[in-house]
């Protein structure tokens, strides 16, 4: 690993950082017709504004604060210099970069609006599938079993508990293709502690009560970037224990 190389790498990744944080903290469009004001809530006629004025201040402030730190910038940075350190200049270290990608926008979006838009999944849907389909880490089937265990395993969950929202499932499917079988069972595995710690976690310190739930889509992410790295280890590791 080059010193030069690497700056030029965490540099790409800063400027590609800022743009997938850009797309991330895109709102969601209005569902009412052009030109024609919400029912449920119009816009307030105080020259101060209402209610539904000041929210929408509000919410604008909360986003440039959000602007304002270069957290998807630098963790875009540091994560293709991760890849390229772990991989190289070679096809997996590009379907890492890929990944770094689509795991920094989920959890921008997610983190902002509690959704994962469908137009960012397939976005990354045509590119993952090639880049897989160029740089396999075996056969087609391991890949095919992965998005296929990711699915359904999502989605059970999320009909049995419907905590976990469409989006985390074709997220996941997705994900799951990229890294195959039987990382993607050390990615669910990860995904599910860590989202647990951190639900534990704000539990405990009185941040989330009710029926107010954390957003997945980053620990997903998360999970599935620790098995795209290290998942050989994890499960060679976890076979040595067993045995």
């Amino acid at each position: 690993m080059t010193l030069l190389t690497s700056i030029i790498i965490m540099f790409a990744g800063y400027a590609l950082g800022a743009c997938w944080k850009a797309v991330g903290l895109r709102p969601p469009q209005a569902k009412e017709p052009p030109g024609r004001p919400s029912v449920a809530s119009p816009p307030s006629a105080s020259p101060h504004g209402g209610p539904p004025d000041r929210k929408r201040r509000q919410e604008g402030t909360r986003i440039r604060i959000f602007r304002g730190f270069p957290a998807a910038e630098l963790a875009t940075a540091l994560l293709f210099l991760w890849m390229y350190a772990r991989f190289g200049l070679t096809g997996e270290a590009l379907v890492g970069a890929a990944l770094v990608s689509l795991a920094v926008i989920v959890t921008v979006t997610d983190l902002r609006f509690r959704r994962i838009p469908n137009k960012v999944l397939l976005a990354f849907l045509p590119i993952l599938l090639m880049l897989r389909l160029i740089f396999p880490l075996g056969s087609v089937w391991t890949h095919l079993l992965g998005a296929f265990l990711g699915f359904g395993t999502l989605m059970m969950i999320a009909w049995l508990t419907r905590g976990i929202g469409m989006g985390d499932v074709k997220l996941f499917t997705l994900l799951g293709w990229v890294v195959g079988f039987p990382y993607v069972i050390v990615a669910f595995v990860l995904a599910f502690v860590l989202g647990s710690l951190t639900g534990g976690i704000l539990w405990a310190a009185g941040l989330l009560s009710g029926p107010k739930s954390i957003a997945f889509a980053p620990w997903l992410a998360a999970g599935t970037l620790a098995a795209f790295g290290y998942g050989a280890q994890m499960v060679q590791g976890y076979v040595t224990y067993s045995h």
